[in-house]
C-alpha cells in the first residue's frame, strides 16, 4: 500500500526488488490510491483491509512524507502478519486492533539495497527487507527491539456520540474511485437503522439506504459501506464532486 499512483514507475521497481530477492513471493497490491502524504487515511484503509488478508501475509505499506530525515523504519510482527513501514504513524489501526508480538526498529543494512537514496526508501529499505523476512529472515534479524509504546501513534478520525446517544459526529475520510464519499462514522453502532439519516452541508438529510439502487438515479443517498462506515454517495454519479464535500468535513447521524 503506497500513496505513489501508478503513473509512474515506483511501484514497478519496489516488485521488482521484491521478486529479485524473493521470486517466489507473491505480490497484492491493495492500493497505490492513497492520498499523497495523507498518513491518517493510510492508515484507516490499512485498519479496515488486513482482516482480509492471509494469515502470515508480510505488508509494506509506505506514505512517507518523513523519508530520508530522522524517522526510523520499523518492523512489527503480531499475530497473524508482518507489517514494514515508516514510523509515523501509518500502522496506528494494526496496533490498536492487532495483538503485536515483536518490534523492531530496522537498521541492519545488509537487507537493504547496497545503494540506497533518500526519497524512495519504498525501494530500497522497505521492498528489500520485506523480501528477505518471505525468504525465512526472522523479524528480530532486522535489528534492535523497541516497545512497542515507543512507536509514533497518530489519533486516527474519531466518531463521537452526543445528545444522549442520538448523534454521531464524524468526518469525511476519503472519496473512492466511485467519488462515494467514506466517513468515520461506524454503522456498527447503530441500532433501528431505519431511524437514523445522514446531516451533511447547510441542507442535505439522508435517510439511511440498503442499497444503491435504492434511491433514484442522480440522487444522492447515505448507506454502510464495505468498510463497516457511513458512506454517502450518488446513485450512478460522483458524490464528491456533486455534493462538495472534502475530507475532514463534518458529518453527522441523527436518530428521528
Amino acid at each position: 500500500m503506497t500513496d505513489f499512483g501508478l503513473d509512474d514507475t515506483f511501484v514497478g521497481q519496489m516488485k521488482g526488488v521484491i521478486l529479485s530477492i524473493a521470486p517466489h513471493a507473491r505480490i497484492i497490491d491493495l492500493t497505490h490510491a492513497v492520498s499523497p502524504q495523507n498518513i491518517a487515511q493510510g492508515a484507516f484503509i490499512l485498519g479496515k483491509s488486513v482482516p482480509f488478508f492471509p494469515d502470515g501475509s508480510i505488508v509494506v505499506a509506505v506514505v512517507d512524507p518523513g523519508v530520508g530525515t530522522s524517522r526510523c523504519a520499523i518492523a512489527v510482527e503480531t499475530a497473524k502478519h508482518i507489517y514494514v513501514a515508516p514510523d509515523n504513524g501509518l500502522l496506528a489501526a494494526v496496533f490498536l486492533q492487532e495483538d503485536v508480538k515483536s518490534c523492531v526498529r530496522i537498521t541492519e543494512t545488509r537487507f537493504m539495497l547496497p545503494s540506497s537514496s533518500t526519497t524512495f526508501h519504498g525501494r530500497d529499505l522497505f521492498s528489500p527487507v520485506a523480501a528477505h523476512l518471505a525468504s525465512g529472515v526472522a523479524v528480530s534479524g532486522l535489528g534492535c527491539a523497541i516497545a512497542p509504546g515507543a512507536c509514533t501513534m497518530i489519533s486516527l478520525p474519531a466518531c463521537t456520540l452526543s445528545d444522549d446517544g442520538r448523534t454521531m459526529e464524524g468526518v469525511v475520510i476519503y472519496a473512492d474511485h466511485f467519488g462515494n464519499l467514506v466517513t468515520s462514522i461506524e454503522a456498527e453502532m447503530l441500532d433501528e437503522p431505519e431511524r437514523w439519516e445522514v446531516v451533511f452541508g447547510n441542507a442535505y438529510r439522508l435517510p439511511l439506504s440498503l442499497t444503491y439502487g435504492s434511491t433514484a438515479e442522480g440522487k444522492p443517498l447515505a448507506y454502510r459501506g464495505s468498510s463497516g462506515t457511513i458512506e454517502i454517495a450518488v446513485r450512478n454519479g460522483n458524490g464528491a464532486k456533486t455534493l462538495g464535500l472534502k475530507p475532514g468535513e463534518p458529518v453527522m447521524l441523527k436518530k428521528r
